[in-house]
């Protein structure tokens, strides 16, 4: 069974985009090249902050839309607790 991923990508003006995927890479090459979401062709996207990994579809939807509902810093405190990040959202891109 292949794992699902859920992300969070940071935005150019620092908003997030999340979303979930079954191949990491080729999303996140899609919405670099501009072909992703509509809101990250809007939005350009900076680099990935947050991923996490899941063993269903299901589960991962799930996630995507608790994640979706959570406010602005709601979403950087999550990033910022899985990175080890002090009160700012910044990794590598993925």
């Amino acid at each position: 069974m292949m794992p699902f991923y859920v992300y969070i990508i940071l935005c150019a003006g620092g908003s997030f985009y999340t979303g979930y995927t079954k191949n990491i890479d080729r999303r996140l090459k899609l919405h670099l090249a501009g072909r992703g979401a509509r809101y990250t062709r809007i939005n350009k996207p900076e680099r990935v902050v947050y991923i996490e990994l899941f063993d269903s579809r299901a589960k991962a939807m799930k996630r995507e839309r608790e994640i979706k509902r959570m406010t602005h810093k709601q979403k950087r405190d999550l990033i910022n607790s899985q990175n080890g990040v002090a009160d700012r959202a910044e990794v590598g891109l993925y």
